[in-house]
This record gives C-alpha cells, sequence and structure tokens, in this order.
C-alpha cells in the first residue's frame, strides 16, 4: 500500500471528523441562545397581546356604558318636534336636529359639529363652550371670528321646544354673539 495516499487520506478523515464536532458543539450553544431570545419575544408579544384584549374589553365596557347613558338621558326630558309649531313661529320649515337653527350656525359649522358626532339640539345642549370652540379650531382660522357663547343655550330651547323663547332672543343677538 501506498503510505503517500493513505496519510493524507486519514488526515482528511480525522480534519472532517474534527470539524464535524466541533460545528455540531458550537451551533448547540447558538441555537439554545436563538432559543432564548425567541421565548423572550414570545412572552413580549403575549404580554402585549393581553394588554390590548385588556384594553379592548375596557374601551367597550365604556361605550356601552355611554350607549346606556345616551339612551336614558334622551329618553328624560325630551320633547315632542312639532314642525307646524316651529313654522308658526320661524315662519319656514326647520327639521328636527337641524343645528342651523342656532344663531350663528350655519351649513359649513354644522358639518364640522357632525364630524364631531354632535348631530343633535340635546348634544349641542350638553357641549360645553370650550368644546365649540375646539369644534371650530378644527375647521381652520376662518371660524375664529365666531363666538359660540350661547349656542349649547339656544339648543337646549330648541330641544325643548322652547321656539318662541328662543325666536325671541335670537332677535337680540347679533350673529349668535
Amino acid at each position: 500500500m501506498n503510505w503517500c495516499i493513505l496519510i493524507p487520506l486519514l488526515v482528511g478523515l480525522i480534519t472532517t471528523f474534527l470539524g464535524y464536532l466541533i460545528g455540531k458543539l458550537s451551533s448547540k450553544n447558538i441555537k439554545k441562545d436563538e432559543i432564548v431570545l425567541l421565548k423572550n419575544k414570545i412572552a413580549k408579544l403575549e404580554s402585549s397581546l393581553r394588554n390590548c384584549k385588556e384594553s379592548k374589553s375596557v374601551l367597550e365596557n365604556d361605550l356601552k356604558t355611554a350607549k346606556s347613558n345616551a339612551t336614558s338621558s334622551i329618553s328624560e326630558e325630551q320633547t315632542s318636534f312639532n314642525i307646524d309649531e316651529v313654522k308658526k313661529v320661524f315662519g319656514k320649515k326647520i327639521k328636527e336636529n337641524d343645528l342651523k337653527i342656532v344663531e350663528g350656525i350655519g351649513p359649513k359649522i354644522e358639518e364640522l359639529f357632525h364630524n364631531f358626532n354632535i348631530n343633535t339640539w340635546k348634544l349641542l345642549s350638553e357641549t360645553s363652550v370650550e368644546k365649540c370652540q375646539e369644534v371650530l379650531k378644527s375647521g381652520g382660522d376662518r371660524y375664529r371670528a365666531h363666538k359660540p357663547n350661547t349656542w349649547p343655550k339656544q339648543a337646549k330651547l330648541a330641544y325643548k321646544g322652547k321656539w318662541q323663547e328662543l325666536k325671541n332672543w335670537q332677535d337680540d343677538l347679533d350673529g349668535g354673539k
């Protein structure tokens, strides 16, 4: 047998075997580190998911409470809307919950209030003047000149069906001021 061929072959087999063992051992450490990192990521994601679910349930409960309060408050003191009575006082047809009946509110401002889900006389009557100003600011600089100081009170009169009182007050107002 030729030793010149056998020795390199033997050295090759030994180095291949050692390389295999070294690779196997180092890959186990890498895999263990990766597993630990992945487990940590999974734990964080599960925690985040739990927090989201808890927040969702809190928001759903708040929404149910708000809907319940809105339903009960609507039924409390609401007067029936009489279109003929309104027409008699104002001389024109007015739709129920038309915010434009409030002196100083036109179609564009009414649209701004609708964007804030303030779309009834009752909701406007319960809105603070500061919130009304926030609604106006959302429309840009062109709405800064408007003064909503009387708007909630006017809306309350409309909501309660006090048309003559509203009309008399509006006759004295200057653009809702």
